[in-house]
C-alpha cells in the first residue's frame, strides 16, 4: 500500500518554461513505484484444485497442401467428423482436430453388430439372432417415427399401423396372385403413401394430443378391420404363405443369418434416410420452426406446415417399405403388429433412448428388444423393467438415456458457476481451473494484467484527482490521474461511454458503444449537461465506478 499525502501538490513541468495552460499546479497524491505492486502481485500464489479429466480431442498433423480438407454426408452439408483446421501456438504447425466423433461411434457399433453372430454363445444363438432381426426391423421403425414426432413435431401413433396395413395387404397380394417377394416392398411403399395423404389431412387441422388421439384409434380400427376379416386370416391369428427371399430349403440356422443381416441392412437403409432428411433443408426449416416458435417461422416466410407433411409422406411410404419387407421375411404378418401392446412398447423405445435422434432410437429398440425378447426366463418382470426404464426416462431426463451426457454437463457446469461465484481468491480474471478452458492462453496473461493494472489504479483514486478533472477534463494532468485516463482510453469499444450531442450548440447526453458492426449504441441514462465538459467529467466518473465495482 502507498501512503497518501494530503499535502502533495503536483507542478505542472511546462510551468517553468511559461507555456503551461489550465492547471499550473493542482493537489494529488504522489504515485507509487509500479514495481511494488508488480512484486506483490506476482508473489500471491492462488490455490489449486483439481478439475478432473479435460475433453479428450483427436488431433493429428495436417497433410501440407491446405489446412483441411471438407469431406461432407453426401448429399447433406454436413461435414464428416467436423473436421477443423488449426494452428498449433506453440509450432505453429497446422493441424486438424476432431471436433463430431459420432461417426467414429457410429461406425464402431455398426461393425459390432456385423460380427455379433460370432461372438454369440451356442446354446443361445438361435434366440439372439431372431432377437436381433426383430431389433433390426423395430429400430427401422422407429427411427421413421422419430423423424415424425421428433423432426417434423406431428404425434403420430399410427405408424405401426402404416407396417400392418402394407404387410397385411401385401402378403394378401402375394398369397393370392402370385406376387413375388422383390415385388412386396415396392407395393408396399405404395400403401404407405396412400395411407400417409389420407391421415396427413386432419395434421393440417388437429396438433398434439387431439391427432395423437386420433391416429391411436385409427390404427385400432385397422387391427379390427383386420381381426375379423376372413380373407386376411381371422381364424388362424394372422396371414402366412407369402414368397419370401429367404428359402425354406435352407437349414434353419442359415436363415436365421439371413434375416438378421437383412434387418441391419434395413436398419441402414433407415438411418440413411434419417440423415437425408434430418440434414438437408427439411430438417433445417423445421428445425427454425420449433415448438411455440411457428409464428416467428412463419413472419420468415418459412413453410413450416408444407415441410413436415413432406417429411410425414416420405416416411409412410419408408414404413409401408417396412410393411412389404416385413411381409417377405417372415412369409406374412400376425394381429400383433397392430395390438396396443406394440405401440406401447414403440414408445417406450423413443421414451427410453430419446425422441429425435436416430441413436435413441436405436438404442430404446435394443433395450427393450433384449428384455423382452432375450430375457424369456424372467416372466411379467421384464415388462416392470421396461416400465420402470420409461418412468425413469420422463421423471429425470430431458431427452432419454442418450441425452444423460448433455444434461450431466448442463448441471455440471451450472454447479461449476455456482462454486466459482462463491471463490473469492481470484489471483487475475479466470480461476486456475478455468485456465484448462480458455483455448488462447494469451487470455488468461492479459486478464491478469489487466487485475494487477485495475488494483494499482484503485490506490489513485482520491477526492483530488477528481477534483483536478472536474476544473480541467482536458489538456495537462498530474501523474495520478493522467495513468488513470490512460486506462480508460484503451478499454475496448464495448459498453464504453462516449458523449451525444443533442443539438448544434448541445446539451449532452452520455451513451454507451455496443462494439459491433451495425448495431446503434445505447443511451445510458436521460441526464443531460450543458456543456461538453460537464459531459466529459460524468463520463469520468462513469468509468471510475466501473473500475471501483470492478
Amino acid at each position: 500500500m502507498t501512503t497518501q499525502k494530503s499535502d502533495y501538490t503536483w507542478i505542472n513541468p511546462l510551468a517553468a518554461w511559461g507555456t503551461a495552460t489550465g492547471n499550473q499546479s493542482a493537489p494529488s497524491v504522489e504515485v507509487p513505484d509500479i514495481r511494488e505492486n508488480w512484486d506483490k502481485a506476482t508473489g500471491y500464489k492462488v490455490p489449486t484444485y483439481k478439475v478432473g479429466r479435460l475433453k479428450h480431442y483427436i488431433i493429428w498433423p495436417n497433410h501440407g497442401e491446405k489446412l483441411w480438407t471438407r469431406w461432407r454426408w453426401w448429399p447433406t452439408r454436413r461435414n464428416m467428423l467436423h473436421v477443423t483446421g488449426i494452428y498449433n501456438r506453440k509450432t505453429a504447425i497446422a493441424e486438424k482436430k476432431i471436433l463430431d466423433r459420432r461417426p467414429v461411434y457410429w461406425l464402431l457399433c455398426m461393425a459390432f453388430l456385423a460380427i455379433a453372430p460370432l461372438l454369440f454363445p451356442s446354446n443361445m444363438q438361435n434366440t439372439l439372432l431372431t432377437a436381433g432381426t426383430i431389433f433390426g426391423i423395430f429400430a427401422a421403425i422407429n427411427v421413421c417415427w422419430t423423424l415424425i414426432i421428433g423432426t417434423a413435431s406431428i404425434f403420430s401413433l399410427a405408424s405401426y399401423a402404416v407396417v400392418g396395413t402394407a404387410g397385411f395387404l401385401t402378403s394378401w397380394l402375394s398369397i393370392t396372385y402370385g406376387v413375388p417377394w422383390y415385388v412386396l416392398p415396392v407395393i408396399g411403399s405404395v400403401v404407405g403413401l396412400v395411407f400417409g395423404l389420407a391421415i396427413a389431412l386432419p395434421a393440417l387441422r388437429l396438433d398434439g394430443f387431439y391427432y395423437a388421439l386420433l391416429t391411436l384409434g385409427l390404427n385400432e380400427l385397422c387391427r379390427v378391420f383386420f381381426t375379423t376379416s376372413r380373407e386376411f386370416g381371422s381364424a388362424s391369428g394372422g396371414l402366412y404363405g407369402a414368397d419370401s427371399f429367404i428359402s425354406e430349403a435352407w437349414d434353419p440356422m442359415v436363415q436365421s443369418h439371413v434375416g438378421y443381416y437383412t434387418s441391419l441392412l434395413l436398419l441402414l437403409a433407415a438411418l440413411s434416410l434419417f440423415r437425408l432428411i434430418n440434414g438437408k433443408r427439411l430438417g433445417r426449416i423445421l428445425r427454425m420452426a420449433p415448438e411455440k416458435r411457428e409464428a416467428f417461422a412463419a413472419a420468415c416466410g418459412v413453410d413450416y406446415k408444407r415441410a413436415r407433411i413432406v417429411i410425414f409422406l416420405i416416411t409412410s411410404v419408408a414404413l409401408g417399405f417396412i410393411g412389404g419387407f416385413y411381409a417377405a421375411q417372415y412369409r406374412g404378418v400376425a394381429f400383433s403388429i397392430f395390438s396396443f401392446d406394440t405401440v406401447l412398447l414403440g414408445l417406450a423405445m423413443l421414451a427410453i433412448g430419446g425422441i429425435g435422434k436416430a441413436e435413441g432410437a436405436v438404442l430404446g429398440t435394443l433395450v427393450v428388444v433384449f428384455l423382452d425378447k432375450v430375457l424369456l426366463d424372467w416372466g411379467p418382470m421384464r415388462h416392470f423393467m421396461i416400465g420402470a426404464l420409461m418412468l425413469a426416462a420422463v421423471l429425470f431426463l430431458n431427452n432419454g438415456y442418450f441425452g444423460i451426457k448433455r444434461q450431466f454437463n448442463a448441471w455440471r457446469e451450472k454447479k461449476r458457476g455456482e462454486w466459482r461465484s462463491a471463490r473469492t481468491e481470484k489471483g487475475g480474471e479466470a480461476l486456475p481451473e478455468e485456465a484448462t478452458e480458455i483455448d488462447d492462453k494469451d487470455q488468461l496473461y492479459f486478464r491478469r494484467f489487466d487485475k494487477i493494472q485495475r488494483d494499482y489504479l484503485k490506490t489513485l483514486i482520491t477526492p483530488e484527482i477528481i477534483e483536478e478533472h472536474r476544473r480541467q477534463p482536458l489538456g495537462q494532468h498530474s501523474e495520478a490521474l493522467e495513468r488513470v485516463l490512460l486506462y480508460f482510453r484503451r478499454t475496448k469499444m464495448e459498453d464504453k461511454y462516449a458523449l451525444h450531442r443533442a443539438g448544434p450548440e448541445g446539451p449532452y447526453k452520455i451513451i454507451a458503444f455496443s462494439g459491433q458492426r451495425g448495431v446503434s449504441p445505447r443511451l445510458v441514462d436521460d441526464r443531460e449537461y450543458a456543456t461538453v465538459d460537464e459531459g466529459y467529467h460524468a463520463v469520468f466518473m462513469r468509468r471510475v465506478h466501473d473500475l471501483m465495482e470492478s
